[in-house]
């Protein structure tokens, strides 16, 4: 991540710059005078264990979205599995609040719209900040109303106020589990537009081919920005990357 802040710089995906920063400006504003105190007084005032608890609720009912762009990527091998690790933990794991399916072992598997019109072929089009949300794409941002359609937070409960109250302990919980890497960002990145930027298309990448590596013609240009360990094997080397790789862990 060290490496990909430091070789940051004019990106072809980001044709929208001017505006981008505009909006991320806007965002972090937003954040700054009303998210992140919210999140702070959360994070004081509920313990811990209940704060794992609700990242789990939420997490478990994301297997709902999983599922759905699983089977409309004929991902159907995993569909039984996502059913599975849902069940197991709304069964026997309080309603989700404990996470029994990674003790047991059952893989979570993360998928959305988006990456499912990555999976046909469709691009990710330019780099796209989007207010509220942050960093997206013109796929991505396009594909977002169909997962928070078939997120069960907004199809399956009926009442709007229980409906906004949800979505508020989500945003302040999934704020609050980054105030820690919050530090590392502003002490890693020399420019935090494009740190985020930069990681966040890599990120996407790599989740759209499955953690596969992207096919050498897609690079011929010098359109595609090199991932994170791309850029350690032309710093360290080949053998030093593998070895990290393939040493133990301590």
């Amino acid at each position: 991540m060290l490496l990909s802040a430091c070789a940051t710089g004019p990106n072809k995906q980001d044709p929208f710059e001017p505006m981008n920063r505009k909006i991320y400006g806007f965002n972090e504003a937003v954040d700054t005078a009303y998210l992140k105190p919210i999140a702070k007084g959360y994070a004081n005032v509920v313990p811990a264990l209940a704060r794992t608890g609700i990242t789990n609720f939420f997490r478990n009912l994301g297997v709902i979205v999983t599922m759905f762009n699983n089977v409309l990527q004929f991902k159907l091998d995993k569909v039984p599995v996502d059913i599975i690790r849902f069940s197991s933990n709304v069964l026997y794991g309080m309603g989700g609040l404990i996470d029994i399916a990674t003790y047991a072992r059952i893989p979570y598997n993360d998928e959305d719209f988006g990456q499912t019109l990555g999976y046909w072929g469709f691009s990710s089009g330019p780099y796209l900040v989007l207010p509220f949300f942050g960093p997206s794409s013109v796929r991505d941002g396009i594909a977002l109303p169909v997962d928070i359609y078939v997120s069960p937070v907004y199809d399956a409960i009926g009442d709007d106020g229980v409906r906004w109250g949800l979505l508020a302990v989500y945003v302040v919980n999934t704020r609050a589990n980054l105030l820690d890497a919050e530090s590392f960002l502003q002490q890693a990145a020399l420019d935090e537009y494009s740190f985020l930027r930069d990681t966040h298309l890599q990120r996407r990448e790599y989740l759209v081919r499955d953690g596969k590596t992207a096919p050498p013609q897609d690079d011929q240009n010098g359109d595609r920005p090199k991932t994170l360990l791309e850029l350690e094997e032309e710093e360290f080397g080949d053998d030093s990357v593998m070895e990290q790789y393939d040493s133990p862990p301590p």
